[in-house]
């Protein structure tokens, strides 16, 4: 039996529940307000796109963004069952959150102790980029979830001798992995890279195995080759900034200074710790080579070749991100530990939740109704609802870019705008292979198509004088009312004839 002293000596956490604990806060912080934010443009595409049948989604992929397709199917079967709400294709995104956090925690937990393996994990399940991904309809959160799982199995193969299907099981992780997102290939660098230096026994096994993962990630590879068209927008954006690559692609602009200072305290106390501690510098250099490479590969293709780079296609490096700032805590704490004795395990706790309480102003912004590009769709569904009478016709403006277009709002929210017509839309998305619909100028619509009220959904502030309501007016129409939501304001038109507009 045990003695009283022992029965009252608290039990010391172990690295699965490190990683449990991690894992629930990442899902959690995922899923708190993961409702409240509109739907926008790049969730509308993978909305529209999974609420295909099956015979018009391969169609579409045929077609174009085939290199989503494997998310797409997903996202297909999870709407069949249970719904194509906000919350609802959100909630694999907040998921993956959680797998990513328990993953970053286990994974350091191979090198580094439990306590900062739960420093890592709490802070990769709240780092701005985790906390954005995590409520987002999009791949990402899946794939650097993916992405770190694949790197603990990576650690464990080198560590001990593993049978044949542990490695194929690496292979055929990567190859997936490729097919989730097709940058994901990037972390191939990072592991070779890796194994070279710290493994170099292994290098021709690894090397093997990540050349059969390439092997058979072609098609996919291939396809995305024949679809380079569709990211030729990146031409048009500057995306490559200082701004973007140092704070907005795993920080925010407040934090970043902050995460920053800890990863560079951090990273250079465990390479000048290496002789004494070598699993710390190993860590180090993993998550280091993990942040730069894919980063610096991107930039230069960038440059060099055809522009690729926005800050969402390196999420899958935001484990290494939190890796180095949670180093940097706990190099902080043993600081200070240095000067007052004892005093590192409440010096590296006050540390950590400094940093995470530095993240939550960040994360209630993430949260507001128009968080996501500005996007009021849902507030505009909400007010024609309201307003608009059964038979009216709707104008959705059709200045803005495909993935910006009011005409969205039907895809994402068909209940809100159910009996209202749509005079300009020629063909619905469903019945191409394209992702959006086909449709009429504006500008060429007629009265007869309009009929007797008519309500512009006009993107921007002065939709008095856009080209839709002037088009409008030049036919007769009158405006009746006027409502500015955030970016979208909603003109109420009625011919002269015709009762006002509620």
């Amino acid at each position: 039996m045990r003695t009283s002293t022992e029965r009252a000596r608290p039990a010391r956490l172990s690295p699965a529940r490190a990683a449990v604990i991690a894992g629930i806060v990442g899902t959690a912080a995922g899923v708190a307000g993961s409702w409240i934010p509109s739907f926008w443009g790049d969730e509308a595409a993978s909305v529209m796109s999974a609420s295909r049948t099956w015979p018009e989604l391969w169609r579409m992929l045929q077609a174009v963004d085939g290199v989503h397709g494997v998310y797409y199917a997903f996202l297909h079967v999870w709407i069949g069952l249970f719904g194509a709400g906000e919350f609802s294709v959100r909630l694999p995104s907040a998921i993956a959150a959680g797998f990513l956090a328990a993953g970053t925690a286990v994974l350091v937990g191979r090198f580094g102790g439990t306590r900062l393996a739960l420093v890592a994990g709490m802070i990769a399940a709240l780092l701005p980029r985790t906390v954005l991904m995590a409520a987002e309809a999009r791949s990402y959160a899946i794939g650097s979830a993916i992405a770190v799982w694949l790197t603990v199995l990576l650690v464990d193969l080198m560590a001990r001798r593993r049978p044949w299907w542990a490695w194929a099981g690496y292979t055929l992780g990567i190859t997936a992995s490729i097919y989730v997102f097709l940058y994901l290939g990037l972390l191939l660098a990072v592991h070779g890279l890796f194994v070279l230096v710290f493994h170099r026994r292994l290098l021709s096994r690894w090397a093997v195995h990540a050349a059969a993962s390439v092997a058979l990630a072609l098609p996919i590879v291939r396809l995305a080759a024949g679809e380079r068209d569709q990211i030729g927008f990146l031409a048009h954006r500057d995306y490559l900034t200082p701004l973007n690559i140092l704070a907005l692609q795993w920080f925010d602009p407040v934090t970043a200074w902050l995460c920053w200072a800890l990863m560079l305290l951090g990273a250079g106390a465990a390479l000048r710790a290496r002789r004494q501690d070598r699993d710390a510098a190993r860590l180090s250099a993993l998550a280091l080579l993990w942040l730069v490479l894919p980063t610096v590969a991107i930039v230069i293709a960038s440059v060099t070749i055809t522009p690729m780079y926005t800050v969402r296609y390196l999420s899958f490096c935001t484990p290494a991100a939190a890796i180095l700032v949670a180093m940097g805590v706990t190099a902080a704490a043993r600081t200070i530990a240095r000067r007052t004795p004892g005093r590192a395990t409440t010096a590296g706790g006050i540390l950590l939740v400094v940093v995470l309480a530095a993240f939550v102003p960040n994360a209630i912004v993430q949260r507001g109704p128009y968080a996501k590009d500005g996007s009021d769709w849902r507030a505009a569904a909400a007010y024609l609802r309201a307003h608009a009478r059964a038979g009216d016709a709707v104008v959705y403006d059709d200045r803005p870019k495909n993935s910006e277009e009011p005409r969205l709002i039907p895809a994402v929210y068909p209940a809100s705008v159910a009996g209202l017509r749509d005079p300009a839309l020629i063909a619905s998305f469903r019945t191409r292979a394209a992702l959006w619909d086909r449709t009429l100028p504006n500008g060429a619509l007629t009265a007869a198509e309009l009929g007797a009220q008519v309500w512009a959904v006009e993107r921007g502030p002065d939709a008095a004088h856009s080209p839709d309501v002037e088009h409008l007016r030049a036919l007769g129409y009158r405006i009746a009312s006027a409502h500015r939501i955030n970016v979208t304001t909603i003109v109420g038109l009625t011919s002269g004839d015709a009762e006002g507009v509620p």
